[in-house]
């Protein structure tokens, strides 16, 4: 089976601009954290754009928010909180992030989810010349710049770590 046929993988692929989906690595093992994604694609852990879904809550109502944060930062979900106007920003489980991106823990990637959602980037993802970002699937990556992920996403760009 091609990486292409996987659905999830297939789904971001079909999201991206052309000519980025053919650049969609699917590596032997899981990269489920930003140290392993960076060691496996030989960059620094910082130039890997964690996608971090998050149950951003307005008056007891939870909504999806996705945070491309840089592999070097932990997210600040007070900052978060403050910066998106929620009454709080909370870890979401996997059943959550299931629903609102049709992908998995670790595989979550910027864009290729079932409708759209909230996204804040980082700030600090702006000091790379590539980035990359889940396709999808724990397995699958791509690179991409910053400049096309905001634009890709319609994210806001902020700081998200203290």
């Amino acid at each position: 089976m091609s990486a292409l046929e996987h659905p999830g993988i297939r789904k971001v692929a079909e999201a991206l601009p052309p000519g980025t989906s053919e650049r969609i690595v699917v590596l032997p093992d899981a990269v489920r954290t930003a140290a392993a994604a960076a060691e496996a694609v030989g960059v620094q852990v910082g130039a890997i754009a964690n996608s971090l879904l998050f149950a951003a809550v307005r008056d007891g109502v939870a909504a999806p928010l996705l945070v491309l944060t840089s592999g070097a930062h932990r997210a600040d979900t007070s900052m978060l909180a403050e910066l998106v106007g929620a009454d709080a920003v909370k870890r979401a489980d996997p059943e959550f992030v299931r629903e609102h991106t049709g992908q998995v823990i670790g595989g979550v990637s910027p864009v290729g989810h079932p409708a759209p959602i909230e996204t804040v980037v980082d700030r600090a993802l702006s000091g790379y010349e590539e980035i990359w970002a889940a396709a999808g699937h724990p397995h699958a990556v791509y690179p991409t710049t910053f400049a096309d992920l905001v634009a890709l996403t319609g994210g806001r760009v902020a700081v998200v770590s203290a």
